[in-house]
């Protein structure tokens, strides 16, 4: 098996009313519309305008270093590497992640069958039905080698869960749980895979040791997320849950030796606003300027407990994969899906509500998540049931 470490993104037009109505199409068809219009109007008219053409994100949240130095897919070069490098080398192993990447990697699949062993991460079709997109990520998984998903994604909440309203009716029976197994190529992981794995976070208890380990203990890190969902709305509950927060968060004090506090990219800045001006000052609280380095790897070494908001599966998946506390706060407002995985962290005994009567130096343990290492193992058995090896 040839695996080689080339990053390549995939990007889409976004901004204008009409990218936001192509967004459920693959990449490449919704560039093609977007280069027709262009090229048929030779301008757009204002209400159908944003304010960038493109936004130059790498899909997936993987970044290396200025994202503008990631190349954009190639295809073709993708699948002429693969077919030079078999006799030599072996099969290459493509990795893909988002929904976004779901058509270039079929491709490259399609193209290259016997050269290439294919991975989706999080696949999530997403199909509009009267204005509502529906996460569907059980469409076709055939079409991959391996697909990766983490389970809220994959059984969307039931109607006998709560989570019937987020589909029209005549299709509630579609997309929810189905009583059969999923398909033999689809593994399906508790939270979202990460780079916090013991190795990386030994690395950064190193790095941060000289900024973190003296902090009096316990050590409380929270984490804020953005709204769940979008809009105005979703902005406005946030603040909401901020002052909830706030609160929480000044009834326990009192058991904390320190506090760190960091934001996420997609925190509103009403939030934000809120939480410095809570806490200017307190000398038990550092609130992360947003100034390189990040220290989101040393606070996951370094804490003995953790408050998150449940807006950001990545963020809980992170922190359940310590083995120390961590605390969930404004969870009984979630949308299904992520009620569905904090019930299962909480079964696990990784979380508990955050409610500030908490004494944080109490601590608790359980089984860390493991999720990556799984998928390891699970992708190591695919290979070789194809008659692969990894070196």
């Amino acid at each position: 098996m040839y695996l080689q470490g080339l990053l390549q993104r995939v990007t889409r037009p976004r901004g204008g009313t009409v990218d936001q109505l192509l967004r459920f199409l693959p990449v490449s068809l919704h560039k093609l519309i977007d280069r027709f219009l262009t090229r048929l109007l030779r301008w757009k008219p204002v209400f159908l305008q944003g304010s960038k053409r493109y936004d130059r994100v790498p899909n997936g949240g993987f970044t290396a270093g200025n994202s503008s130095l990631v190349p954009e897919v190639n295809v073709d070069k993708i699948v002429a590497v693969a077919r030079e490098s078999f006799d030599k080398e072996g099969p290459t192993m493509v990795v893909a992640c988002g929904q976004e990447t779901i058509s270039s990697s079929t491709l490259i699949r399609h193209l290259a069958a016997d050269s290439v062993f294919v991975i989706q991460l999080d696949i999530i079709a997403k199909i509009p039905v009267f204005g509502i997109h529906i996460q569907h990520p059980r469409y076709r998984p055939g079409r991959f080698d391996l697909v990766v998903t983490p389970r809220h994604d994959f059984y969307p909440a039931s109607t006998a869960n709560g989570g019937g309203h987020e589909a029209p009716r005549l299709l509630r029976r579609w997309v929810t749980q189905r009583e059969s197994p999923p398909p033999r190529n689809v593994v399906i992981t508790v939270g979202a895979l990460h780079q916090a794995d013991p190795a990386t976070l030994s690395l950064a208890a190193k790095a941060w040791h000289d900024e973190l380990a003296s902090l009096p203990k316990p050590l409380l890190v929270v984490n804020i997320g953005g709204p769940l969902g979008p809009g105005s709305r979703a902005c406005q509950a946030a603040v909401e849950r901020a002052k909830q927060l706030v609160s929480c968060l000044y009834s326990a004090l009192h058991s904390c030796g320190s506090v760190r506090i960091s934001f996420a990219r997609k925190t509103p800045q009403a939030v934000a606003n809120l939480v410095l001006k809570a806490f200017d000052g307190h000398p038990k609280v550092h609130i992360w300027d947003d100034k390189e380095p990040n220290p989101h790897l040393g606070h996951l070494a370094w804490a003995d407990a953790f408050v998150i908001t449940p807006d950001s599966i990545s963020m809980l998946s992170e922190a359940c994969s310590t083995g120390k506390p961590v605390y969930v706060v404004g969870s009984e407002h979630c949308e299904p899906k992520y009620s569905a995985l904090y019930k299962t962290l909480q079964e696990r005994g990784a979380v508990r509500p955050f409610t500030g009567l908490e004494d944080i130096s109490k601590s608790w343990s359980y089984p860390p998540l493991n999720d990556a290492m799984e998928v390891a193992t699970r992708v190591r058995e695919a290979i070789a049931e194809r008659g692969w090896t990894v070196r």
